[in-house]
């Protein structure tokens, strides 16, 4: 998208390079299951200055005294957790990178999330693509004035907080396995957390432990991974743990509850030149006679899962729970991003922090490269230069 910085990118890129890049990825972590792309996205300082226009306008809603009362439907009654704090400790906006009628660069809002993302990972990664290709300081993929020594602070009292690192732990069903591990991996190597899974931690009245080296250790705060659409169909699991929805004396970050709150369920609230049109589908008086523009997505799903792109009239009129689904107009992804042989499409995802009695800093981004209908990994499967990556901005 900057067109120098893109043609000197591409002229020294080779498969070599790229082996050689990935290869020094996972140096000391485990292997990647997810497909990472060939090049970082160089994003100019104009669509930057959007990207973060559309942040604002989003936070602004987050920031409203009635936003609670708005998103208390969002939370399924069987997965409401108590004790829920007044902010989300992280907030992520994905935008589709599209043309206006203008023909310029516009970001649009795909989906949202007060949930936290690849937060170690994305730093290890654009520090080494630095490392690996020839990318100057023209471009930054901080933001908001964050370097390295920065983030890293703003990181520690976020997840941290007041406690000692062993008091905290990173948690997920089985954090290890997943397939974003690496991120687990670099997280604790700059923080000096710990890695659980659910079943590590054991319940004693109220209070959560862990064993380390044959001692008992008291869990004060957890770093949530857990997305609880993993675990819906078996509760049973919480049997040899805890279970999240009960009593207990712990701190989360984030409180799971700001995960459906800030979610598809926000959408339909904002108005926005960066947000395509979404309506509650029990909202819709009338069918759209073009409903080829549209697209159908359920609220309480993640990873592109259940989501309709060619939407018909049946589909609309045999769902059981309209209340749970939003119709959204489609948004066309300008094929932005030169790779040797055509354009690619790209999704960027920016990232705040949002520290305790503080307020929401934008640090850092993610991105994708697309040739699919969609930007999901099972709709690039047969394709190059495309997966996660991460936008270096023009300063």
């Amino acid at each position: 998208m900057i067109p120098v910085q893109r043609k000197k990118y591409n002229q020294q890129f080779t498969t070599e390079k790229y082996q050689a890049f990935l290869t020094q990825l996972v140096l000391g972590y485990p292997e990647i299951p997810f497909r990472v792309a060939e090049t970082p996205i160089f994003v100019p300082k104009a669509l930057k200055e959007k990207l973060i226009a559309a942040g604002e306008e989003i936070i602004n809603l987050i920031k409203q005294p009635n936003f609670k009362a708005l998103t208390q439907k969002a939370i399924p009654t069987d997965w409401n957790v108590p004790n829920e704090n007044e902010q989300p400790h992280f907030l992520t906006f994905d935008f589709g990178i599209c043309k206006n009628k203008n023909g310029e660069l516009m970001p649009m809002l795909i989906e949202m999330q007060g949930f936290p993302s690849l937060y170690g990972f994305q730093h290890h990664l654009a520090k080494t693509f630095k490392a690996s290709f020839e990318i100057d300081d023209s471009v930054n993929y901080f933001l908001n004035g964050f370097n390295e020594e920065k983030y890293v602070e703003l990181l520690k009292e976020v997840i941290i907080g007041k406690h000692r690192p062993e008091e905290v732990a990173l948690m997920d069903v089985d954090a290890p396995n997943q397939k974003t591990a690496i991120d687990f991996f670099v997280t604790q190597k700059l923080l000096g957390i710990k890695i659980l899974a659910l079943e590590d931690i054991k319940k004693v009245g109220k209070q959560l432990f862990y064993e380390d080296n044959g001692k008992q250790i008291r869990l004060k705060r957890i770093y949530n991974r857990l997305i609880f659409d993993e675990v819906a169909d078996n509760t049973e699991i919480f049997k040899n743990s805890f279970d999240p929805r009960e009593e207990l004396d712990i701190e989360w970050v984030t409180h799971p509850n700001w995960f459906y709150r800030i979610s598809k369920y926000t959408m339909p609230f904002l108005k926005s030149e960066f947000v395509p049109e979404t309506r509650f589908l029990n909202e819709v008086k009338a069918i759209p006679a073009d409903l080829e523009n549209y697209v159908l997505k359920p609220l309480f799903s993640f990873a592109g899962m259940g989501v309709i792109i060619d939407v018909t009239e049946t589909d609309i009129t045999s769902i059981k729970d309209p209340e749970n689904w939003i119709l959204q107009r489609k948004v066309n992804y300008e094929p932005a991003v030169e790779a040797p042989d055509g354009g690619v499409k790209a999704e960027i995802r920016m990232m705040y922090l949002w520290p305790d009695g503080g307020e929401p800093q934008l640090c850092i981004n993610l991105a994708r490269l697309s040739r699919g209908k969609m930007i999901g990994v099972r709709y690039n499967a047969d394709f190059d230069w495309v997966g996660g990556t991460v936008g270096f901005m023009e300063e």
